[in-house]
């Protein structure tokens, strides 16, 4: 861990020296668990920020938090690479006053730049941002883990629904289960058989799932996402539905044939785009975002017919082609030779092979 800290720590201060700044400052949840090796300054879920933020300069890397979440940071969170600066909780003034100092009062940028300041930051280079899509090694073992932990929560989650739940209790399963595996539930959506076959998004309701559902996860553990979508029927699958699940297997598996290192994101779009044709939806492309690269946020980048960055070895994929009623998604990463691994596999959920990969199906109840 201190080692993976040392090697991103020297690629900040080497964005320091190209951007001739002498500051910067990382307060997003995906920035910080990035910095940090997986460490966490989430407290409120839903927050795009943390309890505390990382300061960089060219002399030292720092941890800026307030009296409340110091001890608790350093006893459980933070690795040995960084200092703790403490202030007030009713004193942010503090803080500001002592980046003024560290830094001379030189110019900053961070990842989510302030303009309330005397001293404007700009926001991070591409380059760095292209670095935190990478995975490291050190980084791709623990991506390992959540992806484990976030599918054996689903499939147990699903093993166990019943069509009397509503999709509230479906949900909340889930959730639950999340939780048990030591992941933040970032993510839960529920569509059950009524409303299925209308939203793409289908946040959970009061209604019963009926006679079928779907469950999407994206499951955070050590600042990453494991994205991934199952179904679960109860009695036998019309031959509608089931043609419809067919579809987006084989359109997936376009997709992730494309997956190699050098492939531009419109690209893929573009070849999404085609085989929804070539299957006879001309239109789903337009009816939901297809995915793009993930990592530490559920998606870095969404793929467009405009997304001109490229795929190397170490970024992480997840797609989510749909149509109505039917949708798929794991959460890959690309290794050496273009290789896929599915971190989000499970051998216990119901899969059929497609193109040479296990992808799953309907789970029967």
């Amino acid at each position: 861990m201190n080692e993976e800290v040392s090697k991103k720590l020297e690629l900040i201060r080497q964005t320091l020296r190209e951007s001739e700044v002498q500051g910067l400052r990382l307060r997003g949840t995906d920035w910080f668990s990035w910095v940090t090796a997986g460490a966490s300054n989430t407290v409120l879920l839903t927050a795009e920020t943390g309890v505390a933020e990382v300061l960089v300069t060219t002399e030292d890397a720092w941890v800026l938090t307030d009296e409340i979440e110091a001890q608790r940071l350093q006893d459980e969170e933070l690795p040995a690479n960084f200092k703790v600066y403490v202030n007030p909780w009713a004193d942010y003034a503090a803080r500001e006053s002592f980046v003024r100092d560290v830094t001379g009062g030189g110019k900053t940028i961070s990842d989510r730049p302030t303009s309330n300041l005397s001293n404007l930051e700009k926001p991070l280079p591409p380059t760095l941002q292209k670095h935190k899509r990478v995975m490291m090694s050190s980084e791709l073992e623990r991506y390992r883990q959540v992806g484990q932990k976030a599918s054996q929560a689903m499939t147990e989650v699903l093993k166990a629904a019943k069509p009397t739940w509503t999709e509230y209790q479906l949900a909340g399963a889930g959730a639950e289960a999340l939780w048990a595996q030591g992941l933040h539930p970032a993510l839960t959506l529920v569509a059950g058989e009524r409303r299925l076959p209308l939203y793409r998004h289908a946040t959970a309701t009061g209604e019963q799932i009926g006679q079928q559902a779907m469950l999407v996860f994206c499951a955070r553990g050590y600042g990453l996402y494991a994205n991934l979508t199952r179904f679960v029927c109860f009695g036998k699958l019309s031959d509608e539905r089931a043609e419809l699940h067919s579809h987006v297997r084989e359109i997936e598996a376009v997709v992730l044939n494309l997956c190699q290192p050098g492939t531009s994101l419109d690209a893929v779009y573009h070849a999404l785009a085609q085989a929804y044709e070539q299957h006879g939806f001309p239109n789903a492309i337009r009816e939901h975002h297809q995915g793009g690269t993930t990592g530490y946020l559920a998606r870095e980048i969404v793929a467009n017919p405009t997304t001109t960055d490229t795929l190397t070895e170490g970024i992480a994929v997840a797609w989510n082609p749909s149509l109505a009623g039917a949708k798929i998604e794991d959460t890959f990463v690309i290794l050496k030779d273009g290789k896929l691994e599915n971190l989000t596999f499970d051998p216990n959920f119901p899969n059929v092979e497609v193109e040479g990969r296990s992808r799953p199906v309907p789970l029967y109840n």
